[in-house]
């Protein structure tokens, strides 16, 4: 049963990760407290564990007293018991005796198991501590658990990992069962064991998994110098290759960018920027700023703080939406960054020129103290008061209530002299302002007077080209009306031909009548004969075209022609012409 027992134990030390000997230790601390509570003895309690055998003895040790005389039976032993162990057994000796398992009873032996379940779980959460304890910095894979209150818990094995929400990438969204990897940044002891600390946004994460994907970067031929994360939405990676013949950016790109974009889809499309890194602070900001062009950066070593000068157009693209591209560059770098245009940059300069102080304005500052301050670098009142107080003891021969002094006074001085010469700019260029909107309003004014002038003329040759087209019309018309009316007078001219000729006037009846001779003899008109007959024909033309184009006719007129059709004369000719015809 022991044998069993043993077994037991060592299977518990291997399901557990403990080792075994803690197990046998912890298992002889329970057997102690069962004995200490079943018979009430001391610390003269002893475990034996015979590993081979596999046998666990329970002895006590007891001092051996008088019969009659015994006081304390958890510590004492009387003589007659005593010689029952062993033969040899006196008074004032000790001896210990075996304590059989029969007799712990239930509640004992409930007590070491408890006292043995205890110790192991201890064990195990100091195993599984150290464990992990070990490993921060590494990328740790799981599956999401659960999600309590914003947390993700995650399976990683033995124990429960968790994501806190302020280390999760903000638009990512987690299910139960979704596999996930996160960096352990760390392991902290609470009251139910070791709890692992994983995390989504931290730097680190980026250069883990670049290690995984860019081999050169895992042999280190390529270093990652520095690394800025907005988790989500954007990054920056500086590197640099110890080999000359490898191109850094171009092996963490990889071929068609396979390598870096499965970094990306790990962190959910954040865009990453490889900047190639050199030791040149300027230059490297200049990269760090990309895409954005930056003309120069001035560089100020002993405020930590560069400014880059960047063309109008390129400021926004600079600074970066919310002012992100700003931040990442200052985070590569290390620096503090300004990004400034030309005009900006000038102003400040003209600022700083036109509000320098001297040394020799500041009260309480002789010869020999200015001279100690230029020497560390204070060579204006501007300076001491962007200094620390640290630095201003560090000057020899100043303490710490001059320094307090001399330090206030400069404050004083460049605060009252900025505010003057910024109150002077802002006046200037309210004026400025106010004369450029004056100046505006005239131009626009006279813009406006030009456009309707404009106006009122192309109105007025609209005008005059309508009535122009209307003339046109009307005449158009006109001529299309006499055409008309020509039509059936020439029509008479023709079908008069050997018979009769009329002439009209307009005042006055046709008179001339051409008639065949009744002897049946031709006719041949003499030059005036023919002369009238052509004075005839050019009358009733010019009589034809009047009644025409007059759209009132003269009574007169009208009757003349009636009657000249209708009298007897004209019938009596026009018969006599066609019997003149019948005879030829």
């Amino acid at each position: 049963m022991n044998y069993e027992v043993l077994e037991a134990l060592r299977q518990i030390a291997q399901e557990k990760n403990v080792n075994r000997d803690l197990v046998l230790e912890t298992l002889e601390i329970g057997l102690i407290s069962a004995a200490k509570k079943r018979f009430n003895t001391g610390d003269n309690v002893e475990v034996i564990v015979d590993t081979e055998s596999g046998s666990i003895s329970v002895f006590v040790e007891k001092d051996v007293v008088a019969d009659g005389k015994l006081e304390d039976e958890g510590l004492e032993i009387e003589l007659t018991d005593a010689l029952d162990i062993t033969s040899e057994a006196k008074v004032g000796e000790k001896i210990k005796k075996e304590l059989p398992f029969s007799d712990f009873g239930r509640n004992a032996i409930q007590t070491a198991k408890q006292i043995l379940v205890q110790r192991v779980r201890e064990a195990e959460r100091e195993r599984v501590y150290e464990d992990y304890q070990g490993r921060i910095g590494e990328i740790i894979s799981g599956t999401v658990q659960q999600i309590s209150r914003g947390d993700v818990l995650i399976n990683i094995g033995r124990i429960e990992a968790i994501v806190p929400l302020k280390e999760q990438i903000r638009k990512e969204r987690y299910r139960q069962g979704d596999p996930i990897r996160a960096i352990l940044v760390n392991v902290l002891k609470t009251s139910k064991g070791p709890q692992v600390v994983l995390s989504r946004t931290h730097p680190n994460l980026l250069i883990k998994l670049f290690h995984l994907e860019v081999p050169e970067i895992y042999d280190g031929v390529i270093e990652i110098k520095a690394v800025a994360r907005e988790p989500g939405e954007r990054a920056k990676i500086a590197v640099h290759s110890n080999d000359q013949r490898i191109d850094p950016v171009g092996a963490c790109v990889g071929m068609k960018g396979s390598r870096v974009q499965a970094v990306v889809r790990e962190l959910s499309n954040e865009r990453i920027d490889i900047v190639p890194w050199t030791e040149d602070e300027a230059f490297f900001l200049s990269r760090a700023l990309s895409p954005a062009q930056v003309k120069r950066v001035v560089v100020d070593r002993r405020s930590k703080l560069m400014a880059a000068i960047v063309d109008d157009d390129q400021l926004s693209l600079a600074i970066g939406k919310s002012g992100q591209n700003a931040r990442l560059a200052s985070q590569l770098s290390g620096w503090k960054v300004d990004i400034l245009t030309d005009t900006r940059f000038a102003e400040i300069q003209e600022e700083k020129a036109a509000t320098r102080i001297s040394l020799s304005e500041l009260s309480g500052v002789g010869k020999v103290m200015q001279e100690r301050l230029v020497e560390y670098g204070l060579g204006s009142a501007n300076d001491i008061s962007e200094s620390t107080l640290e630095r201003l003891l560090a000057v020899p021969g100043v303490g710490e209530a001059t320094a307090e002094k001399i330090l206030d006074a400069s404050k004083e001085m460049v605060d009252v002299k900025v505010s003057a010469y910024r109150e002077e700019v802002r006046i200037r260029k309210e004026a400025e302002e106010a004369a450029k909107a004056e100046e505006e309003a005239k131009k626009a004014a006279e813009e406006a007077a030009a456009k309707a002038a404009a106006a009122e003329a192309v109105a007025a040759e609209a005008a005059a080209k309508a009535e122009a087209e209307a003339a046109e019309a009307a005449a158009q018309a006109d001529l299309a009306t006499t055409d008309e009316m020509q039509a059936p007078a020439e029509a008479i001219v023709e079908d008069g031909e050997g018979s009769v000729a009329e002439e009209a006037g307009a005042d006055e009846t046709p008179s001339v009548v051409t008639v065949v001779p009744g002897n049946g003899e031709p006719f041949e008109p003499s030059e005036s004969t023919g002369s009238a007959v052509e004075t005839s024909a050019e009358s009733a033309e010019t009589a034809q075209e009047e009644v025409g184009s007059s759209s009132e006719a003269a009574p007169e007129e009208s009757t003349t022609e009636a009657s000249i059709d209708a009298s007897p004369d004209s019938e009596s000719k026009e018969a006599s012409v066609e019997e003149s015809e019948g005879n030829k």
